[in-house]
């Protein structure tokens, strides 16, 4: 709720919409963001090659853990994701709780 009791929603292209206080009352009610659920309670060890493309799955969703299969287009609408090159090849930890806050990375959330 922002000043004066008027309810502030953000859209879906993310901009802020404020009611009109001269419009008629508005049913209108803000969501919250979509929410990923946890895919594992521990991260996956993962081989990455240098200049290989990879999108992290950040919703929880993918049946192929860590990595995105589209999923989320049905399951989660609103949380894309997190698309990645890396620079060296190297065995990492990717997150699998989906709530790291290095994505893709774990960081010991979980």
């Amino acid at each position: 709720e922002g000043s004066g009791g008027v309810r502030r929603c953000r859209d879906s292209a993310g901009v802020l919409q404020i009611p009109s206080l001269f419009s008629a009352p508005q049913v209108r009610r803000c969501s919250a963001p979509p929410q990923p659920v946890i895919a594992a309670k521990q991260p996956f060890p993962v081989e990455l090659k240098a200049g290989k493309k990879y999108a992290w799955c950040a919703c929880g969703h993918s049946k192929n853990q860590p990595f995105c299969d589209g999923a989320h287009k049905k399951a989660a609408p609103g949380i894309s994701p997190l698309r990645f090159i890396p620079e060296e090849d190297k065995t990492v930890w990717l997150c699998g709780c989906k709530r790291t806050r290095s994505p893709p990375y774990c960081d010991g959330t979980h």
